[in-house]
């Protein structure tokens, strides 16, 4: 579960090389960061709601 605050980093860090090798300043680049940071922070805190509701429920049959 930690590892998904990695991918807010790497999305972020190939953002910046795309951009740089585009020739496109940073300050362009700002609403692509908010795409990332928004997108990655539902997706962990989707996962991380998922991964509380079902932790420690015994299934049983």
């Amino acid at each position: 579960m930690a590892k998904l605050f990695i991918l807010p980093a790497l999305l972020s860090l190939g953002w910046i090389l795309f951009l740089s090798y585009h020739g496109i300043p940073l300050k362009q680049g700002k609403t692509g960061f908010i795409y990332i940071i928004s997108i990655s922070a539902t997706v962990i805190v989707t996962l991380s709601l998922l991964l509380w509701l079902t932790s420690g429920q015994n299934i049983r049959g």
